[in-house]
């Protein structure tokens, strides 16, 4: 299904401007989904897999314009937080929680593999059954070099006691044989929470993976943000957990319009051999500032994970508004920055944006850009689910939210073109250099340049004939920079067929021939 609308995004990133449509794409509205997760196949960005709560699983083969969707099933049972992974062999993972038949709630986490780019899915195996206790929001990371699984998620002794002698833990558990089994769980924390599921729970334990196979992971607990690290696949931790930040109000917050909120991190690692290749980082939000005051954070560490930096605001407004439930994800082709959080700056009230922010210099300065099209209003009375997410990969990026409307969930996507003008990138501009797409075209075609001087730009686009249709830029001038010029093919009601886009720069002319398919 699919529902595409568009309005004019300008973004400011370095020292260009980016001329781009904004599309946001409605995944779903089936079954009341939230708390969405997704991830792209990086062997070819145009595989896309999604999950939502309960029980939803999503997939596009056209870069997320159109999706269908498929109901988990598993004899464990699927409940809810839904994660999405794939391997360099392009299988994908859906890990979730368990409500099996017979056995207890939530007493395991589910692996179920796809080798059909989420079209079918097998049974699952599980990891972390332990009794009668509970086993909650786990994640996993993939080693790119030997497609090792290693998963890191919350045990509880009893979920919900407020019982001092039950206890919350970090676990972790690995399977090196793409999904089939899982090795006996490792508990990685030294200090444990309590399990009421509130500021004292142990959470939040998103792995990483390091440049030489180290697995790091961070979460938050009574002693605020805290890290450990393995050297060795997992079986070994620190004996000392190292403090990142006191999160001096905890994780777990009040937002209005949210059935429940929290600030829980989320730890990457920049493996794309660029300049911060090793760079550590964690983003989480908090209301340090004050609970009308909910910030995005992120610290960093270029040694490892043995210190950590004083934490960077990551939204760009002035003090005041919400910003909550936040995501990151790192592009490993450049070691660019992505995150995704929804934000009240532009309201006074409840109502609910969703923006991208991102840094291209290592979390040293950040790019804030809003990308859902129009805001909503969220109501707590329905439940929202616990976090974003975003999906990244050379350039192409694709962040994942909830929207409630009228009453009704739904979970959305973005899928403008986003290129990001790197430092290699200041050379003269050549027309030879331009590029359009997607081609064929159905919706929405693209001309990209960049320019070194101000110049005169002139596209338009002829038939088959060599007939003028339609003047796309009548000799503008554009300065130095990069551009995105969009050529809605909906708009101009060109009907099937073929077309030649023609672009001059300064009286030089590149054409390039046009498929449009209805």
């Amino acid at each position: 299904m699919k529902s595409i609308k568009q309005f004019l995004l300008c973004a400011l990133a370095l020292l260009f401007v980016n001329e781009i449509i904004s599309q946001n794409v409605m995944i779903s509205d089936v079954a009341s989904p939230n708390e969405p997760s997704i991830r792209m196949n990086p062997l070819n960005t145009d595989i896309l897999v999604a999950g939502a709560n309960l029980y939803n699983c999503y997939y596009s083969s056209d870069g997320g314009l159109n999706w269908d969707r498929h109901q988990m099933t598993s004899s464990f049972g699927v409940w809810g937080d839904p994660v999405i992974d794939v391997d360099t062999d392009g299988n994908f993972y859906f890990f979730h929680l368990s409500n099996p038949p017979s056995g207890n709630w939530i007493d395991r986490i589910v692996c179920q593999k796809s080798t059909d780019n989420g079209m079918s899915w097998n049974d699952g195996s599980f990891t972390g059954l332990n009794g009668t206790k509970a086993q909650d929001k786990q994640w996993t990371i993939i080693d790119r070099n030997t497609n090792d699984i290693y998963m890191t998620w919350t045990q509880f002794d009893d979920y919900g006691s407020a019982n001092s002698n039950d206890k919350s833990s970090i676990l972790f558990s690995k399977s090196l044989d793409q999904g089939d089994t899982w090795s006996t769980p490792v508990k990685v924390n030294i200090v444990d929470g309590d399990c009421i599921d509130e500021d004292n729970t142990v959470e939040g334990a998103v792995p990483a993976l390091g440049p030489n196979g180290e697995i790091y992971v961070a979460w938050a607990g009574p002693n605020g943000l805290v890290f450990n690290k393995s050297l060795d696949q997992g079986d070994t931790w620190l004996t000392e957990e190292i403090a990142i930040d006191p999160m001096p109000t905890g994780w777990d917050y009040n937002i209005p319009g949210i059935n429940r909120a929290n600030g829980l991190p989320i730890t990457k690692c920049d493996l794309s051999g660029g300049p911060n290749h090793g760079t550590i980082y964690v983003n989480w939000s908090d209301q340090r500032n004050g609970s009308n005051d909910t910030d995005i954070w992120m610290s960093k560490s270029t040694d490892g994970g043995e210190t950590w930096t004083a934490p960077a605001r990551v939204n760009d407004d002035p003090p005041g508004k919400q910003q909550f439930f936040t995501w990151m994800d790192i592009d490993q082709t450049n070691g660019n920055l992505f995150f995704v959080f929804y934000d009240r700056r532009e309201h006074n009230d409840s109502s609910t944006d969703v923006y991208l922010a991102y840094s291209t210099d290592g979390g040293e300065t950040f790019v804030n850009n809003k990308i859902s099209e129009s805001p909503f209003l969220p109501n707590s009375g329905v439940f929202f689910g616990d976090y974003t997410n975003i999906t990244v990969h050379d350039n192409v990026v694709r962040p994942i939210w909830t929207r409630l409307n009228n009453g009704d969930l739904s979970i959305w996507t973005d899928v403008t073109p986003f290129e990001i003008l790197s430092s290699e990138d200041f050379e003269v501009q050549t027309v030879e250099d331009a590029v359009q797409y997607p081609n064929p075209a159905s919706e929405i075609s693209y001309v990209s340049f960049k320019l070194h001087e101000d110049s005169n730009i002139h596209i338009s686009i002829y038939d088959e004939s060599g007939k003028e249709v339609f003047t796309v830029l009548d000799n503008e001038i554009k300065g130095y920079g990069k551009y995105i010029i969009p050529i809605n093919v909906s708009e101009l009601n060109l009907k099937s067929g073929i077309y030649f886009c023609k672009l001059s720069i300064n009286g030089k002319s590149k054409t390039n021939k046009m498929i449009v398919v209805k």
